[in-house]
């Protein structure tokens, strides 16, 4: 659960902005995304190495 501390003197939209900023630097939306569809163990690995290939080829030809 994300707690924003706002003061009273700070307007509604200023509580909002900060509440938006803990809440995108938590990364709970894209935990949930995430959490929708299971990836097997495997899958993920390749993934991880497929754009690790993908990121040093970018880094050779620049």
């Amino acid at each position: 659960m994300l707690i924003v501390d706002a003061r009273e003197t700070e307007s509604l939209d200023k509580a909002l902005k900060k509440y938006k900023k803990k809440f995108e630097k938590a990364g709970i939306l894209k935990e949930l995304r995430r959490r929708q569809a299971f990836v097997k163990p495997s899958v993920v690995r390749r993934n991880t190495v497929l754009r690790a290939m993908f990121r040093e080829k970018l880094n050779h030809h620049s």
